[in-house]
């Protein structure tokens, strides 16, 4: 990844899965309402329920895709964001640099084990269990 060679990998995590409840909401109304125009006569709701249940899927296949190629790491000497695989875009921030870090959580996010850790200029939003990686970061920054 972005690690030199003398860097050790302390955690390589995803986002929380909350970050898909949203977009298959929005799938799931999609699909509701593309096989609802199935059920109707006529040929043009049969398309439309077609192109609606497509897009549905696409949506879904979308978000999980954003998802699954999103990583936080951490290592040795600096904390980064990963995101992409054909466009790969990371963030970083080097440990030595850091003076304060913070965690944002609200009540669904203390409920469900996730919040955003902020990192100097760096923040990084529906990480699971934010207050474990706010100590990790914290210990080795100092």
């Amino acid at each position: 990844m972005l690690a030199e060679r003398d860097e050790r990998v302390y955690l390589m995590a995803r986002c929380h899965g909350i970050v898909l409840v949203r977009p298959l909401v929005r799938s799931a109304l999609l699909l509701v309402l593309g096989g609802g125009l199935f059920t109707l006569p006529g040929v043009v709701t049969a398309i439309v329920g077609a192109v609606l249940t497509a897009a549905a899927a696409l949506l879904m296949l979308r978000a999980v895709w954003a998802w699954e190629r999103t990583r936080l790491v951490v290592t040795t000497e600096k904390i980064y964001v990963v995101n992409g695989m054909l466009h790969r875009r990371a963030k970083a921030v080097r440990l030595r640099a850091v003076e304060a870090v913070e965690v944002d959580q609200s009540l669904l996010g203390q409920m469900l084990g996730y919040g955003t850790v902020v990192v100097g200029p760096l923040s990084i939003g529906h990480i699971a269990e934010p207050k474990q990686v706010c100590r990790l970061v914290e210990r080795l920054a100092s």
